[in-house]
């Protein structure tokens, strides 16, 4: 059972991480500009689970392999940067993507694009193994719980923010992605949204 008073004290702290623009919320702002709110709560979803599995990676130990072998950390970061790569390609190329407001990503594959591109950031399960025990207290009880505890309310706070930023993004879209031309220019900055994660991935160094 874990106390109040670290309740009281790691809500606001992880609800300031929410709100800190960052890689999840530049992509749901991505998604939701290419593919509409919907899309976007799905890939907010998709982020959120991704981030439970590396509290939950983080919680088992295994986090330390990853801190502790260089090769397996930058074999992660480049499956993400050619992934990111990937979407923004597939934004720039599908003429589709942004010309009406009907035409969307499903739902299942913005979800699935959220988790891989949360499962394949390993900056996030180092984060997790320095924040996280901060508020661990042994005498609670399972040291895993509490890291899924905490990974939860860290989710949570992901979906509302990201998956609102996504909305808003996809109301945008729906307001300005009426014409050939905007669609164009809609289609180039989720493209270029998607490419500027895949560049910070790759430039990203371990601490």
């Amino acid at each position: 059972m874990i106390a109040i008073s670290t309740l009281v004290a790691f809500v606001p702290a992880a609800l300031a991480l929410n709100i800190t623009p960052g890689a999840d919320m530049m992509f749901c702002l991505g998604q939701g500009l290419k593919s509409g709110p919907r899309s976007a709560i799905a890939a907010s979803l998709g982020v959120a689970f991704g981030g439970m599995a590396h509290v939950a990676l983080a919680g088992l130990g295994v986090a330390a392999a990853v801190a502790a072998l260089p090769g397996l950390f930058d074999v992660i970061r480049w499956v993400g940067v050619g992934y990111l790569l990937y979407l923004a390609w597939g934004a720039i190329r599908d003429p589709g993507a942004a010309d009406a407001p009907g035409a969307v990503v499903p739902a299942a594959r913005a979800f699935r694009a959220g988790l891989m591109v949360s499962l394949t950031n390993p900056k996030v399960i180092l984060f997790v193994l320095a924040f996280v025990p901060q508020f661990l207290r042994p005498e609670a009880g399972s040291v895993l719980g509490q890291f899924l505890v905490f990974g939860a309310i860290i989710g949570l706070g992901g979906v509302l923010v990201n998956g609102g930023i996504g909305v808003f993004a996809g109301r945008a879209r729906a307001v300005f992605a009426g014409g050939h031309r905007a669609g164009r220019w809609m289609r180039r900055l989720t493209a270029g949204i998607f490419a500027g994660l895949a560049l910070r991935l790759a430039l990203l160094e371990r601490a």
